[in-house]
């Protein structure tokens, strides 16, 4: 087994993390403060050609992998969450359906775009009585000539209000327990999006709910074989798995980073308060998981670029970052003190963030499930 990265992946690897520490850091606290949509730094990633890592150079993409998605995403996390979570909703969850299910015509019209940060892709799953339980879904499409009319609601959906949003995969109901995959564009009739959420975290991130109230979409916009929504969907959360622990493997490094360096400088009793065997137990757990969770995550997204069976390994990943994330991030704001409640330490902005990623993707029971069901498959 190699550990090293690859020239290209450790090329990408720095240039992002430079990317972060030059463009995102300094604003990351204003972002969270104002909850302002990151345009410039979104349009910023477009040109660097980050919002098409994964997908064919002749889909306009950047012809990369897995890992190399992974790794760009950890780097944004360390930095900022937001950023980072509007990346990887827009790649896994927005572009990626397309990407894999889209016929020839549908790459054509979206998936330039869309690598090209033009515009955002979204992903519409989850409602009121469908987020776990996904297979409930409860927005219908019927169809009529030449169109499918869409009724329904999908709520906490990232990146689908924004001023560059493009496009929306949603899943609905075609038949009597037929769920089927339509691709709605933003400002198609009907469709309307709601206010954005106050959130706990993520405050630079678009989320907010959807409605539908006889939207016409074209019959063309039938992403896939009718009836293959959840095939499909559950396929892609599988991949948006190993985004989201990246991003938690991210968070946690940049909590433990935050932590660190805090304790060389703060002095208590006349010395570094790194040099306390209290804190020093606290940064060496730290570190230590944080290695364990990094081979996960690489592991999983090499298993899927090595096409093989990659499910158990992202649930695993996205279970062990999520919780690691919450764990780095209380830790790091235990060691500043009374500093890491004080927004201006950018831990206080971690901790926050990093409940969601034991929740969205698939809760923490979720993965359990999906875990303990592959090992007695």
């Amino acid at each position: 087994m190699d550990f090293e990265l690859s020239d290209d992946h450790e090329l990408l690897r720095r240039t992002v993390r430079e990317f972060a520490e030059a463009e995102v850091a300094p604003v990351a606290a204003e972002l969270d403060r104002t909850k302002a949509f990151p345009y410039e730094i979104v349009a910023k990633l477009g040109r660097l050609g980050l919002m098409g890592i994964p997908f064919p150079e002749q889909d306009g993409g950047g012809g990369g992998d897995t890992l190399a998605y992974a790794l760009a995403v950890e780097q944004l996390a360390r930095v900022d969450s937001s950023v980072a979570i509007t990346l990887c909703a827009h790649t896994s969850l927005g572009t990626q359906p397309i990407h894999l299910f889209g016929n020839e015509q549908q790459r054509r019209e979206w998936m330039p775009r869309l690598c090209s940060g033009e515009i955002l892709g979204a992903f519409g799953l989850t409602e009121p009585e469908a987020g776990s339980d996904a297979a409930n879904t409860k927005t219908r499409a019927r169809a009529d000539g030449d169109a499918w009319v869409v009724d329904g609601a999908k709520q906490f959906i990232t990146n689908a209000g924004t001023d560059i949003s493009g496009v929306v995969t949603i899943t609905a109901l075609t038949g009597e327990g037929e769920i089927s995959n339509l691709l709605v564009a933003n400002g198609t009739p009907g469709y309307a999006q709601g206010e954005p959420y106050r959130k706990m975290g993520w405050n630079a991130s678009d989320t907010r709910p959807l409605t539908f109230d006889g939207c016409r979409v074209p019959a063309a916009n039938l992403l896939g074989p009718r009836g293959d929504g959840l095939r499909q969907f559950l396929h892609v959360l599988a991949i948006g798995r190993i985004g989201v622990a990246a991003m938690g493997l991210g968070l946690a490094q940049g909590a433990f980073d935050e932590a660190l360096a805090y304790a060389k400088q703060r002095r208590a009793f006349g010395r570094e308060i790194a040099s306390f065997q209290a804190i020093q137990i606290k940064l060496a757990d730290m570190a230590t998981e944080i290695e364990a969770a990094r081979l996960l995550v690489y592991r999983a997204a090499l298993l899927k670029d090595g096409g093989r069976d990659f499910a158990l390994a992202a649930a695993q990943a996205k279970l062990k970052t999520g919780r690691l994330a919450v764990r780095c991030a209380e830790e790091a704001v235990q060691v500043h003190g009374g500093y890491g409640y004080i927004e201006e330490y950018p831990v206080c902005r971690m901790y926050r963030d990093a409940k969601i990623l034991t929740i969205g993707e698939g809760t923490d029971e979720i993965q359990q499930i999906v875990i303990a069901r592959a090992l007695s498959a």
